[in-house]
């Protein structure tokens, strides 16, 4: 017969923590039974010392104490196991922590407190952060902290911050400044012992991060802000803009201009950006800040104090110029036809399609406008024995197109582009005239000569009120491209009255205020949104259901680009106006003024908006531009553009008929110039959607995501797409255009906003990216008709992706430089490689979007430590050359 068991025990077997009390016993007699004759002596020995501590004499405490130390000192151990002396005095924790409390002695107190705060490292079960406790009883100075190494001040780092939190909480400020004070003793440790990510990070718990800047010396300094700026998109405000502040006042300190102005740029304030060009010690360091302002289209003229030579570097007047010779080198000075593009004999076209020849010569307009740009010279327009004779080919809307592609033919030559375009500006057809003035804008994007042509060419046909419509409609997007992000008054001065002028047609006022918000772009400018809002609110229902009026409610946001919260009271002002372009001005306002900041709450404001169920078709439109908005906010940052991907794919899924047609141009904006495989495939299997919409914006999103990449793959998935669509001549001329972009430049071009290793966000680039990609939400009414001008408006986003090396004189020198991938080295320790991969190579040369370039050799020092578009070289000083041996 069997024996029952006792409830008793039953009890125990079921009870897991008994359980696991048991295996712990077990364990630790079964570790008994197995130390070696060296542990089993170090167990004696520590015991013998604990019974010493445990007599009355205050001497003989002195000399355990001092034993003890020494044991836990001269102890080895693997990294990844514990000291055996600590693992041995785990049982007589509790007896050493009875100890001090009893003793009255402060000497032994102290030094007994000290070993106590080690052993509370390792057996604080009750989350009473012994460690720390007693770390303050033993005292913090004169380098007590540092007693125990690293790992032991790390964790006291973390108590640090779990103790300063609970503190705030209870509102104690004075044990809260007593934290601060050891936290100052332990940051100048772990900067001194390589671990600057961490000393950063105990400062930010404590919310004093810009204390950092005391303690960094030469030797740390660029490691630390180099982690303060990958940190920044990762913290909510005003935390991440703090970072960025504290990285440029620590590179200030060391003189290094040229890091500081970029991180003066991201905090959006000029009076900082005059700071760090007054701060720079030569005219050469001067010359390499007014390139890097060139790029991000800054423009402060007035700081180059007549200096001509600066001046022109500010203007970017030498991009032309440099870009040809770039050319040059690479063997693309040769013009290419549409059909070199194309290449029909490998499409498996039938031969009894009849071609829309009108539409398609206007297709083919536009590839050679963008596969020529920038080169002065192509088949159809320039090097045409009579221009016309194509012009003439287009039809309407199209010839206005035709003529304003030789602005993008001759794309940043002011002297020679204006010369070709002369002539048309005398014409009597005013389509044509006004692709002229259009062209006129373009050619100045990017670019300010001296005569301000654009300004003196156009302004007359804008103060004209007998003026065609198309021809003022043409001279105000001209104004707009030519002076984006320069905020000059007398530009809004010509722009403003057309926005509030009632009697004008609604196309005339949308375009005025696109043009004036692309003027002054980021600005907040009060004047020109007070101007943009009366608009809105004096104009009928019927105006603001125009194809066109969108653009009044993108100028508006474009005011506020990357602003973040600044806008507030024209939010609460719009809530005013009843017509759905209220409503999609306010989330249009929302995306701009988070574009690129990776904030988590905007992107959920927005999948929100995509989620809803809206029955009427104007309100759809905000929807559309909800779904753009979250890849505007996250395009900046790499884990929020992946995630961004993948909600994308949720939404094509589950969205309303606008979110899925919007949904390809918003992954054409994330991954702009950048083929991702992942995306590739994606948009190739949107581009076979049963619904058109769906698949034009998914072939225009290929397109983008090629642009100036001449990707292979993309272009062979574009060849089967032409003979896929070849009875739809809409979806075809689509095809078309993204062929075209693919193969912008001849393959030397990118449209990506970001540029300066991917840090900084060129407004004007996201803003020439985000015109077409608001046209191709509704393709059928805009692009596909007589609006397809608007796709020139990527004009102001296209920009070489060359290296070109420059010495002390602003020459072209050609300088060996390494060219391979980015590798993100922040947080790693000493010198670590940026770049695995590479080739080595003389410049000029071109860089991919994520490949990242350094100098190769010691002969020269960079001025700046991200080698990207024009970059000036100084002769090392310290450089001998070596000497050939006979």
């Amino acid at each position: 017969m069997v024996q029952k068991k006792s409830s008793v025990d039953s009890e125990d077997v079921l009870n897991p923590r008994t359980a696991a009390e048991k295996i712990t016993k077990n364990k630790a007699k079964d570790e008994q039974d197995e130390l070696s004759e060296e542990d089993q002596q170090l167990v004696s020995e520590l015991e013998m010392i604990v019974e010493r501590l445990k007599e009355s004499s205050v001497d003989i405490h002195r000399s355990a104490m001092e034993n003890l130390n020494n044991v836990i000192r001269s102890t080895t151990s693997s990294m990844t196991s514990v000291p055996k002396p600590l693992k041995y005095l785990k049982g007589h924790y509790a007896t050493l922590a009875e100890l001090y409390g009893a003793w009255s002695d402060e000497r032994n107190k102290k030094a007994l407190a000290s070993i106590l705060s080690l052993l509370g490292m390792a057996y604080d079960k009750e989350g009473k952060r012994d460690c720390l406790r007693y770390r303050l009883l033993a005292g913090y100075d004169d380098g007590q902290i540092s007693e125990w190494g690293h790992e032991y001040v790390r964790h006291l780092a973390m108590e640090i911050g779990e103790e300063f939190a609970a503190k705030i909480e209870e509102e104690d400020e004075e044990s809260a400044e007593t934290l601060l004070a050891i936290a100052k003793e332990v940051v100048p440790f772990f900067l001194k012992h390589n671990a600057d990510a961490d000393a950063v990070d105990l400062l930010e718990e404590l919310g004093r991060h810009e204390l950092i800047a005391d303690y960094v010396t030469k030797e740390t300094f660029e490691r630390v802000c180099l982690y303060m700026i990958s940190c920044s998109p990762l913290l909510a405000p005003p935390a991440d803009l703090g970072f960025l502040e504290t990285a440029r006042k620590i590179y200030g300190r060391f003189g290094k201009p040229a890091q500081c102005l970029p991180l003066s740029i991201r905090l959006g304030q000029p009076e900082l950006i005059e700071e760090d060009w007054e701060s720079c010690s030569s005219r050469v360091e001067k010359a390499q800040l007014a390139f890097i302002m060139a790029r991000q289209q800054v423009y402060m003229p007035h700081l180059t104090e007549g200096d001509d030579e600066l001046l022109a570097c500010m203007n970017n007047a030498g991009l032309s110029k440099n870009y040809r010779e770039l050319a040059r080198e690479l063997e693309l000075l040769d013009p290419k036809a549409p059909e070199d593009i194309y290449k029909s004999h490998l499409e498996n076209t039938s031969s009894d399609v009849a071609l829309d020849s009108a539409r398609h010569n206007l297709a083919s307009t536009f590839v050679n406008a963008f596969v020529n740009a920038g080169y002065g010279t192509d088949k159809l327009m320039t090097g045409a024995v009579d221009g016309n004779e194509w012009i003439y080919k287009n039809k309407d809307m199209g010839m206005l197109s035709a003529a304003a592609s030789l602005g993008m033919v001759n794309l940043w030559d002011v002297e020679l582009g204006l010369n070709d375009i002369d002539k048309y500006l005398y014409t009597e057809d005013s389509t044509i005239k006004a692709g002229a003035l259009l062209a006129i804008g373009m050619i100045t994007a990017g670019v300010h000569d001296e005569t301000d042509s654009a300004k003196a060419l156009l302004s007359d046909y804008i103060a004209d009120d007998n003026c065609h419509a198309i021809v003022k409609l043409a001279a105000i997007s001209g104004l707009g491209l030519a002076y984006s992000g320069t905020n000059r008054q007398d530009i809004l001065d010509m722009l403003v009255p057309l926005i509030s002028d009632t009697d004008i047609t609604i196309d005339l006022s949308s375009m005025a205020a696109l043009s004036a918000g692309l003027v002054c772009i980021g600005s907040g400018n009060s004047d020109v949104s007070t101007v943009i809002l009366q608009s809105m609110m004096e104009r009928v229902d019927g105006e603001l259901s125009h194809k066109l009026a969108r653009f009044m409610a993108l100028g508006l946001g474009l005011l506020y680009v990357g602003t973040q919260d600044k806008y507030d009271t024209i939010l609460e002002t719009l809530k005013a106006i009843t017509h759905p372009i209220g409503k999609q001005a306010s989330i249009l306002m929302q995306v701009c003024a988070y574009a690129g900041t990776g904030n988590v709450l905007e992107v959920q404001k927005m999948l929100h908006l995509c989620a809803e169920h809206v029955s009427d078709k104007e309100d759809q439109l905000g929807q559309a531009f909800a779904v753009l908005g979250v890849g505007v906010i996250s395009m900046g940052e790499s884990v929020g553009s992946a995630m961004s991907l993948r909600t994308f794919e949720h939404l094509m899924h589950y969205g309303e008929a606008y979110v899925r047609r919007t949904v390809p141009l918003a992954m054409g904006l994330v991954c702009a110039s950048n083929p991702v495989v992942g995306v590739v495939d994606t948009l190739s299997k949107f581009s076979h959607d049963n619904d058109k919409s769906v698949a034009s914006s998914a072939i225009f999103a290929m397109g983008m995501v090629g642009a100036g990449t001449n990707n292979a793959r993309l272009a062979q998935l574009l060849r089967q797409l032409a003979t896929y669509y070849q009875k739809d001549a809409d979806v075809l001329f689509v095809v078309r255009i993204s062929q075209g972009l693919l193969h912008m430049g001849k393959g030397t071009m990118t449209i990506n906003p970001y540029h300066h290793d991917r840090t900084l966000l060129s407004h004007t680039a996201l803003a020439g990216l985000l015109v077409p990609v608001v046209a191709m939400i509704n393709a059928e009414k805009l692009v596909l008709t007589s609006s397809h001008f608007l796709l020139y408006y990527l004009v102001r986003a296209m920009y070489p992706r060359f290296l070109i090396t420059l010495d002390e004189n602003l020459e072209s020198v050609s300088a060996s430089v390494r060219v391979g991938q980015a590798v993100d080295a922040v947080g790693q320790v000493g010198r670590p490689k940026t770049i695995t991969g590479f080739q080595t190579h003389e410049t000029p040369v071109l860089l991919g979007h994520a490949e990242r370039a350094e100098v190769a050799t010691e002969k020269y020092v960079a001025l700046t430590s991200v080698l990207e578009g024009f970059v000036i070289l100084k002769k090392n000083p310290d450089y001998v050359e070596e000497k050939e041996e006979d």
